[in-house]
Order: structure tokens, then C-alpha cells, then sequence
């Protein structure tokens, strides 16, 4: 019976230490209600997310706008006609804070890229010139 109890205070004694480094780096996420945030996409091998396959796929999409708080850590989001067929309600950890202005991202429609990732630069302004002789 003794090796047993031993076993179990040593059980307990390493839970303790996983559960004290896990809550170093656990953060208590709280968003309001019209807030703007950012959708977290889990990446799987092989699997076409958003037009981008692998590594290439964006690991967040949006931003997106909280409509309303379901519990204590579920987000109804305000999702476009795209994504229809995927659930509005995320958990907290699915979901990054989106600071600065939603109305200066540019959104990946507005960008165009060949498929060979060719795209035309356009001088704006010559800004210096210079002449050299051999």
C-alpha cells in the first residue's frame, strides 16, 4: 500500500508543476460586443483553405465583428456570405484581438497575383538620379 501512495504523491506533485508552466503562458481573453477580430484557421496537411494550400494558407482570416457573447468564452461573429457554411459561434481561443482600423485591411479580392506570382510594378515617383562615367 505504500508504493501506491507514493506513486499518487508523485502523480500529484508533476500534475502540479505541468498546471504551474501551463498557467504562465495562459492569458484570460475577454472581447466585447462590436468588436473586431481576427478568425484563427487550424491548418491541416493537404487541405485547401482559402484558396491556399499548406503552409501558404493564412493562419487568420477576418477581421470579422462580435455580434454577441455566448457564456463565458463563445463569440457569435458577423460572418460574410462566403462562409456561410461554416458556424458562427468560436470559442475564445479561436479568436485574435484586431487592433488599428478593419477599414484599411486590405481584403485578398483587391490584390492581384498571376499564378506564377507575377505582378507588375509601377513607379510612383522618381525620387533621385544619377549619372556615371566610365
Amino acid at each position: 500500500m505504500g508504493k501506491v501512495k507514493l506513486i499518487r504523491d508523485r502523480l500529484r506533485t508533476a500534475q502540479s508543476q505541468q498546471k504551474s508552466y501551463a498557467d504562465v503562458r495562459r492569458r484570460d481573453l475577454e472581447f466585447d460586443v462590436e468588436d473586431w477580430i481576427f478568425l484563427k484557421v487550424s491548418p491541416m496537411k493537404g487541405v485547401m483553405r482559402f484558396g491556399k494550400k499548406g503552409k501558404l494558407s493564412p493562419r487568420y482570416v477576418g477581421p470579422y465583428k462580435i455580434i454577441r457573447r455566448i457564456g463565458r468564452v463563445a463569440y457569435e461573429l458577423d460572418l460574410p456570405l462566403e462562409l456561410e457554411a461554416v458556424h458562427h459561434v468560436f470559442h475564445v481561443f479561436m479568436l485574435r484581438k484586431c487592433i488599428g482600423d478593419p477599414s484599411r485591411i486590405t481584403s485578398i479580392e483587391d490584390i492581384h497575383i498571376a499564378e506564377d506570382l507575377y505582378y507588375a510594378e509601377v513607379p510612383v515617383v522618381i525620387l533621385d538620379r544619377q549619372v556615371r562615367k566610365l
